[in-house]
Order: C-alpha cells, then structure tokens, then sequence
C-alpha cells in the first residue's frame, strides 16, 4: 500500500521512522511544514520529520508546501497516486481537495482519546488538567477539527508526576501499536468505524507563552500540573531574584506537599537537599530546576551552587 506521510513534530517523526520499517506499506512521499527560526540564534532548522527523513535516507521526495492545500501542490500529490494518506502532528488543516485524492483515504494519529481534547496541544492540556488517563485515537480525516469517525483507540494511564516527555513517550508506543493495526484493517478493507459523541467534544487550545509563568497564588496542585505539562519543554518559570540579580528559574520537575502552607511564593523549608515554597493552598517541593543560563539539574546540585541569598516573586 502506498503511503503519503504528512508530519512535523518529534512525535511524528517516530512514527513515520516505525511505519518506514513495516513490510507491505510504503512511504512515497513526505510532507512536512516549511524550515523555520528556532532557539534564541533563530537559525533555520528543518522539521523532525525532515531531519528523520533524511537519517533514515527515505526514498521518496520531502515536500515542503507553505499552504498544503493550494491547487498546485493538489496536483503533485495526486501524481503520487496514493492508496492512503497518514497524518501525525502536522500542523495544518488538510483541505477537502487532499482528503478526496487516495483510494482508501485519509487517517490522523490524534494524541487524545476523542472527542476529549481536540486540537493542537492534547497532551499538555490533559497533564493540565489533572487527567488520570489520556490515549491515542486515529480516525478517518474529515474536513471539521479532529471531528471524524473513529478506527482504532488506545488509553494509557497519566502517572500523577509524570511530566509530558515521559506521557509523550508512552503514547508513542501506544501510536505505533494502533498506526500498524489500523493499516492493515485498511489494506484488508476491514475497516469499524465509530461515530464519535460529537457533544462531549472538549478543545485543547495551542499552548501561550504567558501560560508558562508560575503564579505562586495558585493552589499547589494546579502548579504542579503546570510543570509536568510543560516540562522538558518549554518548562514552567517564576521570578528567581538571586542577591541583586533578578532571573528566570524554569521548574522541571516538582511534589505537592500537604503539609506544609504560608504566604504564596514565600520560602518554607530550606535545606541542603530541600526546598520547598508555599502556594495559594499546600506548597510545592522544587525537585529538579533550571537557572536562566544554565543547564537542568536536581534540586540538591542546585542548592549547593548557590552562594548568595535568594527568593521568589510573584
């Protein structure tokens, strides 16, 4: 079965290294978001998907399109003449002029169980929220957002510390499992497709900037759920002052202490090892965190590195 694999993330990029390996699918082409500006040097760098394309020397052509959808590139990809379009976090809505073009039509690889968190950050906005169970769902395309019928669906349980790198990775597997399933369900023409219940739809909004600075008046638990649903990447942050020196200390991993309250934002326990700030309700334990300008580390290396007095702002 011919295969054009449309992606861009890190996540994406596993899953096309994984379909690359199957017997019996075949990848023609690749179609992943333009290169673009990234770090603080805002060197042009490719998509995962392209940099794996190309460690993987995949041969088939990588196309680039600033809108997937305009007439012309229609037009490339019907030359193609693909069974099956494969769609992992790419970026963009796909038209109903690229649904329509192969045989066996179009699937995405949803990081959610639908209809629960539809859009761009499912992830992290089930971390946020507290979930205990998150899943992949992969569905036939549809031109609404994450709206089409249902194929196959995976869950996975949330860890409650853990952070979205490692949730991202469990769902990865669980991707995989469902990605190779569901392909050879459409190569054998046997298909079950499940409406979704379009009313109980929930919307997980592409992540803001300003969602990740920590605000100390919040209750623990809800700052806690802030940092792993942000952690390796972007990472939480909060206003460190260090003697005369204000700076962002970006928080990566953290505990909900119970016991333990005080003024928001005000250091309540400070030990070698420890260090533990009060919240609008509870505190939280500081476990692993990354001064601006230096590299990630555990709360012990840190603390121990630090000659002059410091606290936190809100």
């Amino acid at each position: 079965m011919k295969i054009v694999f449309f992606g861009t993330s890190t996540f994406a990029a596993e899953v096309l290294a994984f379909v690359h390996k199957l017997p019996n699918f075949t990848i023609v082409a690749v179609v992943t978001r333009p290169d673009k500006p990234k770090g603080r040097s805002l060197d042009i760098l490719p998509s995962p998907v392209k940099q794996k394309a190309h460690f993987l020397a995949l041969p088939c052509p990588i196309f680039q399109p600033i809108k997937a959808s305009t007439e012309e590139f229609a037009q490339i990809v019907k030359a193609l003449d693909a069974d099956l379009f494969l769609v992992v976090a790419y970026g963009e809505i796909i038209k109903q002029n690229l649904l329509d073009l192969p045989r066996k039509g179009c699937i995405n690889v949803h990081a959610s169980l639908l209809p629960k968190y539809r859009g761009a950050a499912p992830i992290q906005r089930a971390i946020m929220d507290g979930e205990k169970e998150t899943g992949i769902t992969i569905i036939e395309m549809v031109l609404a957002l994450d709206a089409g019928p249902m194929i196959k669906k995976c869950a996975i349980t949330i860890g409650e510390n853990e952070t979205f790198g490692e949730v991202e990775k469990g769902l990865l597997n669980a991707a995989c499992q469902a990605v190779l399933a569901a392909l050879e369900d459409i190569e054998n023409d046997n298909v079950v497709k499940q409406e979704q219940e379009h009313a109980k739809a929930t919307y997980a909004a592409k992540l803001s900037v300003k969602e990740e600075r920590i605000d100390w008046s919040k209750p623990a638990q809800i700052l806690h759920n802030q940092i792993r649903a942000l952690s390796p990447f972007p990472g939480a942050w909060c206003q460190f002052q260090l003697g005369a020196v204000e700076k962002r200390l970006k928080i990566k991993r953290s505990a909900v202490d119970i016991h333990h309250s005080g003024s928001p934002g005000k250091i309540i326990e400070k030990t070698k090892s420890q260090l533990t700030i009060a919240c609008g309700e509870h505190a939280l334990r500081l476990l692993e965190v990354q001064l601006e300008g230096k590299k990630t580390m555990p709360i012990q290396e840190f603390l121990q590195g630090q000659q002059q007095p410091f606290s936190f702002t809100l």
